[in-house]
């Protein structure tokens, strides 16, 4: 079968201008060092991003809270739309923790396989646990669900703040001085005067509380909700 000279030269050059791989021990820990280097800082971006989500949500709390409850002319609305806003921070949470999840769990292998061993070498270690890396790289793909990554922000940090939320709330619907319509009463001591102050514009006040009390019902499950820790969070307690 004749060779194309054509098409052999253009192989050649390509084989010349694509990088070689790290032969010697030397080329290959500096490799893997750089490369540590590379994950550690797309980590510490994409954990940056996360905190800086929670401190959003933190400072929203904050600013209805005392928009709501400073003065008896703010509606207890506020305080559904600081619930409303808090969620739509956590939607965002929740797909940036999965990107977070992806690199931590490289950089993870990489300390517990590579950088342990070369401190203290263990036999019970997998020989194979750079094939896993390897694998992410070539197909990258999320190793939490969105519904998991949900649950875990609302476990470790939103559940509190949905927490002063709905005392928050309780409080506004159940003292008069700080209803629109002040009254000389401190406390609402009646269920339906609470179910009517609960009222939001053309819906009355048993819908919302339905609507509040099957959020919160969520919640408190996922608050309690466990998902089985595996991968790289079933090693050790240090984790977000």
């Amino acid at each position: 079968m004749a060779v194309n000279p054509v098409q052999t030269a253009l192989e050649e050059n390509i084989e010349r201008r694509a990088p070689s791989l790290p032969i010697t021990s030397a080329e290959k820990a500096n490799m893997i060092i750089h490369y540590y280097r590379g994950e550690m800082g797309r980590m510490t971006s994409w954990r940056d991003r996360i905190d800086r989500t929670t401190n959003w949500a933190i400072t929203v709390v904050a600013a209805l809270l005392s928009v709501s409850l400073s003065t008896p002319t703010a509606h207890h609305g506020v305080v559904l739309f600081g619930m409303l806003l808090v969620s739509l921070l956590l939607l965002i949470e929740a797909r940036r923790y999965r990107f977070f999840d992806v690199y931590r769990a490289r950089v993870r292998k990489l300390e517990r396989h590579y950088f342990a061993q070369a401190l203290f070498p263990q036999a019970d270690l997998k020989p194979d646990w750079a094939e896993a890396i390897a694998k992410s790289l070539r197909t990258p793909c999320f190793l939490v669900s969105y519904r998991d990554a949900l649950f875990r922000r609302i476990r470790r940090n939103y559940c509190w703040m949905y927490l002063i939320l709905l005392l928050a709330w309780m409080l506004k619907i159940s003292t008069p001085k700080l209803l629109p319509d002040e009254t000389e009463t401190d406390v609402v001591f009646s269920w339906r005067d609470a179910v009517a102050n609960a009222a939001f514009g053309p819906f009355p006040g048993w819908s919302v509380i339905a609507v509040v009390g099957c959020f919160y019902a969520f919640v408190f499950y996922a608050s309690l909700h466990h998902a089985s820790d595996d991968g790289e969070l079933a090693h050790g307690e240090v984790h977000v």
